[in-house]
């Protein structure tokens, strides 16, 4: 029987309404789905580990599991415990940047009283007003702080339990996705299956070496010249920078309002010239040759997708859309019918030879 072929655009049109449905199901599914997500990645990164302690020791597979997260929850912690050790070593400057930051309001008032001409009585009113608008709404800001830190914490939990049952069930998850098709794609799924392994774990290893790199740089630039608290604000650089786009302009804006708390206004601009000079080797040389090259999509797929991420699940979001984005790439391209969608999600790069012959015959039906 002859496979029925429907036009492009009634295609298209079953691709929207898919597309739809699973940003929909996605907004209705963030507390559960944005765990799971981000446990499929790091059991993917996790998996060498779990055979090594299976294969290699002889571990029972639950154990092997298990170790594999504390393991990966200890490096976090480990993070975690340096970054708060030098955050308490700040607090001990916070009435140096009680200082600076009166004198920089004064010398701000003074400038607006000599340009714009409005005195200081003027000026203490409006603050005034501003100050009881924020205190009257600081009841519902402190709620939603805790709400916001309860649910992290919620979230980090069911990571680290997600993480430790894929790790388990791999096999009987590879088992349901084998017989869910027929026998002709068998082929195809276990390359599809190889190729994400090997692009989410090469992404995820490049990502904090990437980070590393980065922190590395900051520290060294930033004891050169005199900084203090180099190692806080080098590792939040680096942090900061596995966040698309956003995340080097909040390490920008942190680091220079420490430095100038804690020194002066030009350790402040020597600190956003550093840190715009990474961003530009980073973006140019360092992403590309580490992280580019195992997730080959353009740049316009990239920030859509971050931006359409950031809108369904904040932050989280922003961070999985270029790991999945690069899943959909590998399915797109080995499967016939969706191959342009994949075309589509990569770079430019030159068309295979049967679309070459296409293009050809086109032109040459419209010449003659």
């Amino acid at each position: 029987m002859k496979p029925i072929v429907l036009p492009f655009y009634v295609r298209l049109g079953f691709v929207l309404i898919i597309m739809i449905a699973l940003g929909y199901l996605a907004v209705l599914g963030k507390e559960i789905l944005s765990p799971l997500l981000f446990s499929f990645l790091f059991s993917i990164l996790l998996l060498p580990l779990a055979n090594f302690f299976e294969r290699r020791l002889n571990w029972p597979r639950a154990v092997a599991a298990i170790v594999s997260v504390v393991l990966l929850l200890s490096a976090a912690s480990l993070v975690i415990y340096l970054i708060g050790a030098q955050v308490s070593n700040l607090s001990g400057e916070w009435p140096l940047l009680k200082t600076q930051v009166g004198n920089l309001f004064h010398n701000v008032q003074l400038w607006l009283q000599s340009t714009f001409h409005v005195n200081m009585a003027k000026q203490s009113t409006y603050i005034n007003q501003i100050t009881q608008k924020t205190l009257s709404s600081s009841a519902s800001l402190v709620g939603e702080t805790v709400f916001s830190l309860s649910a992290i914490f919620l979230l980090l939990v069911f990571m680290l339990i997600y993480t430790c049952f894929l790790l388990i069930y791999r096999r009987l998850l590879m088992r349901f996705i084998v017989t869910a098709f027929t026998e002709q794609y068998i082929d195809i799924i276990y390359d599809i299956t190889a190729q994400i392994k090997f692009i989410i774990r090469k992404y995820i290893t490049g990502l904090f070496l990437e980070m590393a790199v980065i922190a590395a740089i900051a520290c060294t630039v930033f004891a050169l010249l005199g900084i203090k608290y180099v190692f806080l604000l080098g590792l939040l650089v680096g942090v900061l920078n596995l966040i698309p786009y956003l995340g080097i302009f909040t390490a920008l804006l942190i680091s220079a309002g420490i430095t100038f708390a804690t020194l002066d206004g030009q350790h402040a601009l020597y600190v956003v010239l550093t840190v715009i000079g990474i961003h530009l080797f980073d973006s140019n040389f360092l992403m590309p040759k580490i992280v580019g090259s195992q997730v080959r999509l353009n740049p316009l797929i990239v920030i859509l997708g971050v931006v359409t991420g950031e809108m369904l699940w904040g932050i989280p979001g922003m961070f999985l859309a270029i790991p999945y984005l690069a899943i959909a790439k590998v399915i797109f391209d080995r499967v016939p019918h969706l191959r342009a969608w994949g075309i589509l999600l990569g770079e430019e790069e030159n068309p295979p030879k049967k679309v070459r012959r296409m293009i050809r015959k086109v032109k040459n039906k419209q010449n003659g």
